[in-house]
């Protein structure tokens, strides 16, 4: 989520990671510069889009099994990006209508968007902010966080293809921490990130060149640094996977190239 614009205003001009991922995924809720930043990466990387596709998916097994096994009926979603198809709420309240859902994003045409298109079931409730993670404090003390959700109670703080945007100087471990800190035993947390792992230095060379051409930058990171994300809680099983691996339906799926991303979910407190 970066500090790319003034809170609340919309700056055409300047690449938003929202609106380049709703490109990819092959929405409309996006500017000629995301359009622009996408196919530069597209153009080294061919994959990005089925690496997207492959993010959305996870996100949407991660939510479905934490409903439906994990018994999980409160969400603060950080990093939301644009409505699509199955969005948290509508894959939570399918199996549990009683869900309560918190979408958090930096990019006010987000915020626009989900205010209008993303309506809760009568049973649970939904609510949006605007937010940057670099603040925990401002999303933790917002009062439509404290008034949907029940802080007392478990719930999931999903960071899905999040915290590749936050560099190592902001300190991403220490947000984490902090968010994680706030959440009473039994919740968990959900987290996708970017990685180079399973690329070769040819294609690594050429993303980086990319990456610092058509910003948003990013900062992919190794196994071994998602696992820094974790420390302290109880991985799931299969524990930190490829995107396309973690608990994925049968049959034939993405290469972990194709994907380059890990995916994983972890239970804070100790096992039931």
């Amino acid at each position: 989520m970066p500090e790319e614009q003034a809170p609340g205003s919309i700056n055409s001009s300047v690449p938003h990671p929202a609106r380049r991922y709703n490109y990819w995924l092959g929405g409309k809720d996006n500017f000629q510069a995301d359009r622009d930043a996408g196919e530069a990466i597209a153009a080294v990387f061919p994959h990005i889009r089925t690496a997207a596709r492959e993010n959305r998916a996870f996100l949407q097994r991660a939510v479905r099994w934490l409903t439906a096994e994990a018994g999980i009926r409160q969400f603060l979603d950080i990093g939301t990006g644009l409505p699509t198809a199955d969005n948290v709420h509508e894959v939570a309240q399918r199996i549990a209508p009683q869900s309560r859902v918190v979408y958090v994003d930096n990019d006010p045409l987000v915020l626009a968007h989900a205010r209008a298109l993303l309506n809760s079931s009568e049973q649970g409730a939904t609510a949006y902010i605007e937010a940057d993670v670099r603040n925990p404090e401002s999303i933790l003390d917002d009062p439509a966080v404290r008034d949907t959700l029940d802080m007392s109670q478990p719930l999931a703080l999903l960071m899905v293809a999040l915290l590749h945007f936050i560099p190592d100087d902001d300190d991403p471990y220490a947000i984490v921490k902090r968010l994680v800190s706030a959440l009473p035993a039994g919740s968990y947390l959900v987290l996708s990130h970017v990685t180079y792992d399973p690329l070769d230095p040819d294609t690594i060379a050429r993303l980086d060149a990319a990456n610092q051409n058509s910003g948003p930058p990013f900062r992919p990171r190794t196994e071994a640094e998602v696992a820094r994300f974790f420390e302290g809680l109880h991985l799931i099983d299969p524990g930190i996977v490829s995107l396309s691996d973690w608990r994925a339906d049968p049959g034939p799926r993405p290469t972990a190239a194709e994907a380059a991303g890990y995916g994983a979910t972890a239970r804070i407190g100790t096992l039931p």
